[in-house]
């Protein structure tokens, strides 16, 4: 079983955050070939919630919580190839929708995955937009 964690930034060591940052560049930079500023300055923010899967000392899916006035936004959602279909993404969701709680909670789902988070209580709350080549639905849950 793979060992679920949960910090924000300043609770990182070095070797941790260097291992989640190696794993959204390697999924979001280089698989989906999207040139774009992968670290954004939104992972040290005051209230930002990192969560992440470990299996043997690496991680294995991570995401990230930010909160934006209250609403908590889920973002950089993401599974190593190796770990994909074993059920990562849905517990570390769940993880993620627990610590949430009652909060509003917004995403910007791939959207072929759409069904997928629709299926963790989420609807779509906007037309569908193209970022790097990708489209993307923006979904809502709660309020």
């Amino acid at each position: 079983m793979n060992e679920l964690h949960t910090a924000a930034f300043a609770d990182l060591d070095a070797t941790t955050l260097y291992a989640l940052l190696r794993l959204r560049v390697n999924i979001f930079v280089v698989e989906q070939e999207c040139a774009y500023p992968e670290l954004d300055g939104r992972d040290t923010a005051p209230g930002t919630t990192h969560l992440w899967l470990e299996r043997d000392g690496e991680p294995v899916a991570y995401l990230r919580i930010l909160d934006e006035d209250g609403t908590a936004r889920i973002g950089r959602v993401c599974v190593a190839k190796p770990a994909r279909g074993g059920g990562q993404a849905a517990r570390l969701m769940g993880a993620a929708l627990q610590y949430i709680g009652q909060r509003p909670c917004v995403l910007d789902a791939q959207s072929y995955l759409v069904g997928f988070y629709t299926g963790l209580g989420f609807r779509p709350a906007g037309p569908e937009y193209v970022e790097d080549g990708i489209a993307h639905t923006p979904m809502v849950r709660g309020g």
